[in-house]
Parts: C-alpha cells; sequence; structure tokens
C-alpha cells in the first residue's frame, strides 16, 4: 500500500476544541496558520470529519494531505472512529486504504 507523501516543511497539528477543529501550523513559534480540518463529535467514540481548508499561501503542497494523515493517526491513538462527509477526506481513504479501519460501521 503507498504510504502518503507528507509536507517536508515541518507541521503540528493543534486540536481546537472551542471551534471543533484540527489546525495545522508551521513548527515554529508562534507558527503560521496553513488550514484546519473541521469536525463534529457524534459519540463518544465517533467524529465527523466535515471539511478540510488550506490556506491559500499553502495551496498544493500536501498540507491537506499531510493534515489528513496527522489527524487520522490522532484518531487511530485516540482509539475513535470517523464519518468522513469531507469530500477531500473520502478521495484520501481511497487512495490511502490502510485508514479504512478508522470508518464507522454504524
Amino acid at each position: 500500500m503507498p504510504e502518503p507523501q507528507l509536507s517536508p516543511i515541518p507541521v503540528r497539528v493543534v486540536k481546537n476544541l472551542d471551534r471543533e477543529r484540527y489546525e495545522l501550523f508551521t513548527d515554529e513559534t508562534p507558527g503560521e496558520f496553513i488550514g484546519f480540518l473541521a469536525y463534529q463529535v457524534i459519540d463518544e467514540n465517533t467524529v465527523e470529519l466535515q471539511h478540510t481548508i488550506i490556506s491559500e499561501d499553502f495551496s498544493r503542497r500536501g498540507f491537506a494531505r499531510t493534515l489528513v494523515t496527522q489527524v487520522l493517526d490522532l484518531i487511530r491513538t485516540d482509539g475513535s472512529s470517523i464519518v468522513p462527509t469531507c469530500s477531500y477526506v473520502q478521495d484520501y481513504l481511497e487512495r490511502f486504504p490502510q485508514y479504512g479501519d478508522l470508518v464507522s460501521r454504524q
């Protein structure tokens, strides 16, 4: 299975609970905002991934793939599952089926 190619630029993901989104920043202080993946909690074990937005300055450079990969890895670590309503996440899951086990079977 192909592994997702991540951005060569160091980044960090921050879970913003107040805005219900995972935010991506360049990994420096204070860090430049790159984009986000919005989510909604469905229940204690399931999150709906709603939409992925990357700032125009960072588009077409692998940041969306990097963000989704890191978020899915975090969700896997938490033992949670996803409902992928975001079209980018749906396409990602087709390209990288090794993350398919995260999709909720409800």
